[in-house]
Formats: structure tokens, C-alpha cells, sequence
């Protein structure tokens, strides 16, 4: 959920609530507030690291209880990072899979994973 707080106009404040029920996607529970810095934008691609620990480029996608959903990012505040990229989804997270694949979306896929949201460094870059 996005809160605008507006001041004659102008936005003054961008927040985003991500709250991230843990399951067959992502085992971790989430519930945070970040500010964010810029508008979020839909994203179908971004470089991130997969489970084995290599930095490659990925599909994403949001996740829900009801299956795929959009992935969005925008620069966000974290209290103990500074400036991060903000990538995330719906209440079950994010789904990941590398860009080269074209597998249909599924939780049982091994090829792919889930995050509860990804922080990634400011200028990370995603498509």
C-alpha cells in the first residue's frame, strides 16, 4: 500500500507499506515501512544474486497469494543502508528465475526462488 501526503499539489512525502506473509515462497515475514525517494515503476528485469550466490540478471515478477502479480522499485530510505533500490511485490514477495529462462511462473520450479523484497544498492540496474 503507497500513502502520498500532498502539500498544494507537490508530494511532501511517498511512503510504501511491504508486508510479506512467509510460506512456500518466501519463508521470511516482513512488515515495514520504507520512504520513498522516487516514484516506483513496474520492473520485468534486475540484476540481482540467486541463491547460489552469483550476481546475474533475472526475471521478476510480484508474488500473491493468488499467484504472479507486478514487481515495482523506487529509491527508498533504509535506516541502516542510507539509499537503497526497493524492489517489491505482493503479500507473498517476489518470484526470481534467471533472465534467460522463459519458465511460466510457479512455486514448485525449482529453477527459480523467492524474496521478501530485495534492497539492492543504489544504481543497481533493473529493466
Amino acid at each position: 500500500m503507497i500513502v502520498w501526503g500532498k502539500r498544494c499539489g507537490e508530494p511532501i512525502n511517498m511512503l510504501v507499506e511491504v508486508e510479506v506473509v512467509g510460506g512456500e515462497n518466501s519463508p521470511l515475514d516482513l512488515h515495514r515501512m520504507f520512504d520513498l525517494l522516487s516514484d516506483p515503476i513496474e520492473v520485468m528485469r534486475v540484476f540481482a544474486t540467486n541463491p547460489m550466490g552469483e550476481d546475474l540478471w533475472c526475471r521478476v515478477t510480484g508474488w500473491s497469494s493468488q499467484g504472479p502479480c507486478a514487481a515495482m522499485s523506487a529509491l527508498a530510505e533504509d535506516s541502516g543502508e542510507g539509499v537503497v533500490l526497493l524492489v517489491y511485490g505482493g503479500n507473498e514477495g517476489l518470484r526470481l528465475q534467471p533472465a534467460g529462462s522463459s519458465d511460466a511462473w510457479e512455486i514448485t520450479n525449482s529453477n527459480q526462488w523467492g524474496e521478501a523484497c530485495l534492497m539492492l544498492a543504489n544504481g543497481t540496474p533493473v529493466e
